[in-house]
């Protein structure tokens, strides 16, 4: 690990999470060992590490830790080693002995970095300044209270699509897609596809399918009409209340968030292993 020790560690953990607070002392060790520990915090706010003084963030946690990591990060992307104390860990690859194995890896091999598309999201109101977001998974515009159908106007590339009469609409990004999106029946995209995921949610047409648009598009949604509780949900952890006349523009991010895959599991591991995709009805373990 003579290279390895070389590299700079800046180790997270999710203070909320019990087996975090047992594993952070331990890798906090092992990283001082065989490598150079920049910082270390039990905290899901990255904006301490820089990428001019870190070379990977270990964070332990669950998906959703990660998540919020990665969208605290803005600009300055550096990737993560998720160490999965969470329950699927579907983006937290590592379990902490699978880490130690793999550290000189995981650290040092840049091949195992993986670029995942995030978008920008801006929601206009009358009058009011915008708010401003950053989304790793989606963007997802809900009815609310009282829980009738909404009308949203759609429009990708500042030309008119369609009026989305329903429930609502999920735009997502590859990596979202096996999120909201998945269970909303949107397509599961591979993470390095070039592409935005948009699904209806519970359309009133029949002919309201979830459709799959070009990274470079420029997705507009003017709100028709809406309820009092209807409200913009960027990773399922930050929300704006949506009104009538209030729009919604998403684009691609101009910057990817960076993720370190795991090399002990094969391409396909999360989805066929945590998924379980594919499984005959009648599998048994």
């Amino acid at each position: 690990m003579s290279n390895a020790r070389n590299k700079r560690i800046f180790l997270l953990g999710n203070p909320d999470k019990t087996e975090a607070l047992e594993a952070f002392r331990d890798l906090e060790t092992f990283a001082k060992e065989n490598a150079t520990l920049v910082g270390s915090n039990l905290e899901n706010d990255a904006s301490e590490a820089t990428p001019e003084n870190t070379d990977r963030i270990i964070l332990l946690g669950g998906d959703g830790t990660l998540i919020g990591v990665a969208r605290s990060m803005g600009e300055n992307q550096i990737p993560i080693i998720g160490v999965n104390v969470g329950k699927l860990g579907f983006l937290a690859e590592f379990l902490v002995d699978e880490l130690k194995q793999t550290f000189a890896q995981a650290i040092g091999d840049e091949d195992l970095v993986s670029h995942r598309a995030m978008l920008d999201v801006t929601v206009s109101r009358n009058g009011n300044q915008p708010d401003r977001c950053i989304a790793v998974n989606d963007c997802v515009i809900r009815a609310g209270e009282p829980f009738r159908m909404i009308d949203l106007g759609l429009s990708v590339n500042d030309s008119p699509m369609t009026h989305i009469v329903g429930d609502g609409l999920i735009v997502s990004t590859p990596s979202g897609s096996t999120a909201h999106n998945l269970s909303a029946g949107g397509p599961i995209v591979q993470p390095g596809v070039d592409a935005i995921v948009l699904t209806p949610l519970a359309p009133h047409s029949l002919t309201h399918k979830p459709l799959v648009v070009e990274r470079s598009s420029t997705i507009d949604i003017v709100a028709e009409r809406v309820n009092d509780g209807t409200t913009v949900i960027l990773d399922g952890q930050v929300a704006f209340p949506m009104g009538p006349g209030d729009r919604v523009a998403i684009r691609r991010y101009h910057k990817d968030f960076l993720i370190v895959r795991n090399p002990l599991h094969p391409q396909w591991h999360n989805l066929t292993a945590k998924l379980h995709w594919g499984r005959s009805p009648n599998y048994e373990e």
